[in-house]
């Protein structure tokens, strides 16, 4: 391991790595002892702020070799948005490094220096979207979270996979932390560096489980299906969201609870704050079911409490006069090509409700037999759909082509297609007692 520049890192020890053969949590795998991971093994890095010592690391990283872990950290449930407070980037030859995105227009220089270089990320999904937003996106990906997934290991969080492949106990103590606070405690910055450590070393043990497994070509398929996904385009009506929003039932109700979901995002971006501080998604509901129209009632309604409700009760009075007053009012539902829950499809469509009764056993046995979770195997919406709908003549050619369609890998594809069709071709009857209730 080349050191890192002596300018980045505070001092610390180097990790210990003894190695045997153990099972931890039942699962059979060439590890070392337990030891606790607590101080990266070239010390605490500074942290990049300046456009000088941004350059620096570009050339370090651009210079190192092998893959490069990468991690980010957010300060859900504080700021607005998911923005990125802290980047973390470790390469061999380069050493681990932290970065404050917030002096930054943008991290692109940091993108170039690892132009072609496969990033290993734990749970891609959660931090491409914030790495996205400073001009970072991987050529090419390795999740350690959905390769453990797929490795059919029994826990997928990032300190349970170190523990069970490398034997090292890493704490997690700092994962819900308001990550935008400066200056990051130390502690916080050491947290951060160990997210890094040993991404690569964990990518060797998994790679070598998938390999002996045959499923590493899964892996591989996944992990481009990831990055040919690229980001999710902006979600319709984003307040529909709103969580208790079932509760609703009236359409002049969900125009309140929309002026109201509106003017607190508004509100929210405005002062940087996490829209859930100023004013609880149930709160919004609250009101919107009883729809005050006085200062004291709405300050009486549930939720509605603490210096924003107090201070802006005027401006939540105003969105729910607005929401009276509207001539048109939004529906109550999106239209959708989806499919109904489950649970009506015997009352709705008895053929449709036997396809999916039989094909979800030959699936969920399937994915025993693989050692791998069931919604891996197959996407359980696209079973639902392909199953209310299925092919106008059924085989496996149209059932392939028809999962396809909705995005199935061909890894999914080719296991999942002869199961469906033998489903589809040969439902069984539901129990009599599901049958009857469908009829009466």
């Amino acid at each position: 391991m080349t050191p890192q520049d002596p300018d980045n890192t505070t001092t610390g020890d180097p990790v210990a790595e003894p190695a045997q053969h153990i099972t931890v949590d039942g699962f059979d795998a060439k590890v070392p002892v337990i030891i606790d991971l607590d101080v990266p093994r070239e010390g605490v890095p500074l942290v990049i702020d300046t456009l000088a010592g941004l350059e620096r690391c570009a050339a370090a990283i651009a210079a190192g070799t092998g893959p490069a872990g990468v991690d980010a950290e957010r300060a859900s449930g504080f700021r607005y948005g998911q923005r990125a407070f802290l980047v973390q980037i470790r390469r061999e030859g380069a050493g681990t490094w932290l970065i404050d995105p917030e002096p930054f227009d943008d991290l692109k220089i940091i993108n170039e220096a690892l132009r072609g270089v496969e990033w290993i990320l734990h749970a891609a999904t959660q931090d491409l979207p914030c790495l996205s937003e400073l001009g970072m996106w991987p050529d090419k990906l390795f999740d350690t979270e959905l390769a453990a997934r797929l490795a059919g290991l029994p826990r997928v969080g990032l300190a349970a996979v170190i523990e069970q492949l490398l034997g090292f106990g890493l704490a997690k103590e700092h994962s819900a932390a308001d990550w935008s606070t400066r200056p990051l405690p130390e502690p916080w910055l050491r947290y951060a560096a160990l997210d890094v450590e040993v991404l690569a070393e964990l990518r060797e043990e998994l790679i070598e489980l998938l390999e002996s497994d045959g499923k590493l070509e899964f892996a591989r398929q996944e992990f481009e299906g990831i990055l040919a996904a690229g980001q999710a385009p902006p979600r319709v009506d984003p307040w529909r969201k709103t969580s208790g929003l079932h509760q609703i039932r009236d359409r002049r109700q969900l125009a309140a609870v929309r002026e109201l979901w509106l003017e607190r995002d508004q509100l929210a971006r405005k002062r940087d704050v996490a829209p859930g501080r100023l004013i609880p998604d149930s709160a919004l509901v609250a009101a919107a079911k009883t729809l005050p129209s006085t200062v004291p009632q709405l300050l009486a309604t549930k939720g509605f409490h603490g210096r924003s409700a107090q201070r802006e009760a005027t401006r939540w009075l105003r969105c729910i006069a607005t929401a009276r007053s509207l001539d048109e009012l939004p529906p109550l539902h999106l239209p959708t090509n989806a499919p109904p829950p489950p649970r009506v499809w015997a009352d709705r469509d008895l053929d449709a409700a036997e396809r999916l009764a039989t094909a979800r056993p030959l699936l969920a046995a399937k994915a025993d037999e693989l050692k791998l979770p069931v919604e891996n195997l197959l996407t359980p919406d696209y079973l639902r759909r392909v199953a209310w709908r299925p092919p106008r003549t059924i085989s496996e050619e149209s059932i392939a082509q028809e999962l396809r369609t909705l995005g199935a890998r061909e890894w999914q594809i080719s296991l999942a297609t002869p199961l469906i069709t033998k489903a589809f071709l040969d439902p069984q009857p539901l129990p009599p007692k599901e049958a009857k209730a469908a009829q009466d």
